[in-house]
């Protein structure tokens, strides 16, 4: 592999490599070590350092994001995000394809688009990271190149989100069935530093006949997903038929 191959993939990396020798090492497929260095140095031990990195990342990173959800949810989300579907995304747009070492055979059957193959490789790429740098490296990587673009994504689709339902289009399609106006959404307040703000919303359903019915507040890491959360309880509300009641988050 070339240095002007390595320096690209670098730049898409967001990380210079104090000794390349780990890079190359994280884009050897076992079928390469085999053909060529007789059974050298491969990629598998890695993609199992890595997996822990990216777990590890991944936790913290729900953990301080989503302070409004219980285990379950934070469980479920992370296993989607830590998931080889995901992974593949992830190595598609940065094009970890292109820079395998490859066995002739696995170059031959497709291997640089094999959702595997992509996935663990971009495990193995997160423990040379690691190994380089430390967790600051591995992880800035991981929140810019694989963690943000999916919430990004899901902030979009919220009802894609593992774990967590789509409560406003729900309470809408409640209240339009049972003849209320639309719900209306209010930002309460706003606190913490700039980088992990929580939001505090209030969602108010009214009457037929345009009176408030019930309001109750959600919180969140941003302004939609409290939202979601306002929405939820209200929803609560409407199932157990509780009225003139408050519910905080």
């Amino acid at each position: 592999m070339t240095a002007n191959t390595l320096n690209a993939l670098e730049t898409k990396l967001g990380h210079c490599f104090q000794n390349r020798a780990l890079l190359e090492q994280a884009l050897t497929h076992s079928s390469h070590a085999r053909e060529h260095e007789g059974h050298g140095p491969d990629n598998e031990q890695m993609e199992f350092l890595g997996d822990a990195v990216l777990g590890l990342v991944t936790s913290l990173e729900l953990f301080k994001r989503f302070p409004e959800h219980h285990e379950g949810q934070l469980s479920k989300m992370k296993a989607h995000l830590v998931s080889a579907e995901h992974l593949v995304r992830a190595a598609k747009r940065i094009g970890v394809g292109n820079y395998l070492r490859l066995g002739r055979g696995e170059e031959k059957s497709g291997g640089r688009t094999k959702a595997t193959l992509l996935a663990d490789s971009l495990e193995a790429i997160l423990a040379a990271l690691y190994l380089d740098a430390g967790l600051p490296a591995a992880e800035k990587f991981i929140l810019g190149k694989i963690l943000a673009p999916e919430f990004r994504r899901l902030e979009r689709n919220p009802g894609e989100a593992p774990g967590m339902a789509d409560y406003k289009s729900r309470l809408q399609e409640v209240v339009h069935a049972t003849g209320r106006p639309q719900p209306v959404y209010a930002l309460l307040k706003e606190q913490g530093p700039a980088h992990r703000r929580i939001f505090t919303v209030e969602a108010q359903i009214q009457t037929r006949q345009g009176e408030l019915e019930f309001r109750a507040s959600g919180r969140g890491s941003t302004k939609k997903r409290a939202e979601q959360n306002a929405a939820h309880r209200v929803l609560m509300y409407l199932e157990s038929n509780h009225k003139g009641q408050r519910v905080e988050a």
